[in-house]
């Protein structure tokens, strides 16, 4: 009997991890800190932020694009685009603000 419950707990605690994503493991709220301190120059990152560059999306739009991911933005953010400065942000880092910005939907 002892033997059956240990298996059914390491079936359970194996379960729970399938299907897990990591943005579902980001940080919004450290998200939100890095964004309004590396993002806020160019970007609108949060609602009553009154001051960024005219030809870039605000977060808000980006999180409402029809065919918007967090994993996608995350993959994004990790690659240096010519638009964008180069930060060198970590695979969380970038996880933690793609994050942010989803809850901006």
């Amino acid at each position: 009997m002892r033997q059956h419950l240990r298996r059914i707990c390491l079936l359970l605690a194996a379960a729970s991890g399938v299907g897990s994503s990591s943005a579902l493991a980001a940080d919004a709220d450290h998200g939100a800190d890095l964004a309004k301190r590396w993002c806020a120059s160019c970007h609108v990152v949060a609602n009553g932020q009154t001051q960024a560059s005219a030809d870039v999306p605000s977060f808000a739009s980006v999180a409402r694009k029809p065919d918007f991911s967090p994993e996608r933005l995350a993959f994004f953010l990790l690659d240096p685009h010519p638009k964008m400065p180069n930060f060198p942000l970590s695979r969380t880092e970038a996880g933690d603000i793609a994050a942010y910005i989803a809850t901006l939907r």
